[in-house]
């Protein structure tokens, strides 16, 4: 009788970090190349279920219901689901691959209504943030009020990340803390600025995979078909960003220009599947910051961290595991090997500019001939983050160049020392979030 493998995978289609290990599979099926069909899988008779959440705590149940063998959630909701089910005494999963990272935390951000006159951490005190609690952004918001000296001094409301989108577009809620690309998703939609970007609380923010102990020790073939088709997904939206963020928003409602700005070279998310050491630290660090707050059950890293499912994976695909683990993705300020700024036209696709003031000029000159324009990119002058021209606060200086900053104070300071003023994008001031 042949036997019946299901494959349960739970996933999160509407978060940027997790799409190489959700809803990529799924669409262009690059499981089912991938899956075993001989020795003893001759007989095997697949069946592949993908489940899409809007968080990972209800994937972490299922997968403690039986439900899923396979999870897609970031940092903080991994650990939870390491925890309980290590501390259930019967049960664990393996922490088995990476999905997607940012070195520097960017993708966590705070964000404000854009009408508002709150332009630091210091300014919302004694006023309410809202954040999906137990989120990486919930740790990022923690971590920034600690150290930015006040802690008790702003009130913290739970809230999902549509509830809270939509409550800083309704201008009802202070801030709004979360995990990408919800941020940008507010700056492309005109209804929030950010405040507070994730790398200035200095801890690296990621999602990966966790699977089922039980199912992967009775099927690794299995579990090194998903990391091998997982390699493909990453690949595929590397080799044309703007194809996979068309593609991606089709499949999630997510806006391309929002996806393009975190896969494209230079973007937020690097898609990586190896499990640096950098990544258990910072989740050491997490886990000590939930068992302060939440009080969750301890955790044995050293069994619950296991890379040897997706080395295999890489072996398999004829990949080097040990070069891609020595690699990592850095912002860089003033990057030489990235153009300082981009424009996605409906007509042209992407067009790379020279300066920052080149593109500014070729906005306004498309904006005046009523040509489509999807969205601007420019690079963070002190960061190298990269983020929407219109969300950005533009200097120009007295001989024409623009530099472009992602805080207002930067951008004012730089004026200050150099001279010039700050513009926005479009003449009319209309395009520009920092203008408001």
């Amino acid at each position: 009788m042949a036997e019946r493998i299901t494959i349960g995978i739970g996933h999160q289609s509407m978060v940027t970090n997790t799409v190489a290990g959700g809803i990529v599979l799924e669409k262009l099926g690059l499981i089912e190349k991938y899956l075993p069909t001989d020795g003893d899988y001759a007989d095997a008779e697949y069946e592949i279920i993908f489940r899409d959440y809007d968080s990972g705590p209800p994937i972490t149940n299922q997968m403690m219901a039986g439900n899923l063998e396979f999870g897609v959630m970031g940092d903080y909701p991994l650990i939870v689901n390491g925890a309980n089910f290590q501390a259930t005494g019967r049960h664990e999963t393996r922490f088995i691959t990476v999905t997607g990272y940012n070195r520097q935390g960017t993708g966590n951000g705070i964000v404000v209504p854009v009408a508002s006159d709150v332009h630091s951490l210091e300014e919302l005190a004694g006023k309410r943030i809202s954040t999906p609690v137990g989120s990486a952004a919930w740790g990022m918001t923690l971590k920034a009020l600690r150290d930015a000296g006040l802690d008790g001094q702003i009130a913290i409301v739970d809230q999902s990340p549509p509830v809270g989108v939509a409550n800083i577009a309704g201008n009802r809620i202070d801030a709004h803390a979360d995990f990408g690309p919800w941020s940008e998703v507010m700056e492309f939609r005109g209804t929030g600025r950010k405040i507070f970007d994730g790398s200035e609380a200095g801890v690296p923010t990621f999602h990966g995979i966790v699977v089922r102990k039980a199912f992967a020790d009775r099927y690794p073939e299995v579990v090194e078909a998903v990391l091998q088709a997982t390699l493909e997904a990453q690949q595929w939206i590397r080799e044309d960003p703007v194809r996979a963020a068309t593609q991606l928003s089709e499949w999630t409602g997510v806006a391309k220009e929002v996806l393009y700005l975190y896969l494209s070279e230079g973007g937020i998310s690097t898609l990586d599947a190896t499990i640096k050491p950098e990544w258990v630290e910072a989740l050491q660090y997490d886990h000590a910051l939930l068992q302060e707050e939440r009080n969750i059950p301890d955790l044995d890293f050293d069994a619950w961290v296991d890379d040897s499912y997706i080395r295999s994976a890489y072996a398999a695909s004829g990949l080097d595991y040990a070069a891609d683990l020595e690699r990592m993705v850095t912002p860089m300020a003033q990057n030489p090997d990235l153009s300082p700024a981009q424009i996605w036209f409906a007509d042209e696709g992407i067009v790379e500019y020279e300066s920052v003031a080149d593109m500014v000029a070729a906005y306004r000159a498309a904006d005046s001939e009523g040509q489509e324009v999807y969205s601007t990119y420019v690079y963070d002058h002190h960061s190298g983050i990269k983020m929407f021209g219109k969300a950005a606060f533009l200097a120009e200086m007295p001989d024409g160049e623009v530099v472009a900053f992602m805080k207002r104070d930067d951008s004012q300071a730089y004026i200050t020392n150099n001279g010039g003023e700050m513009i926005a994008l479009a003449a009319s001031g209309d395009e520009s979030l920092a203008m408001k």
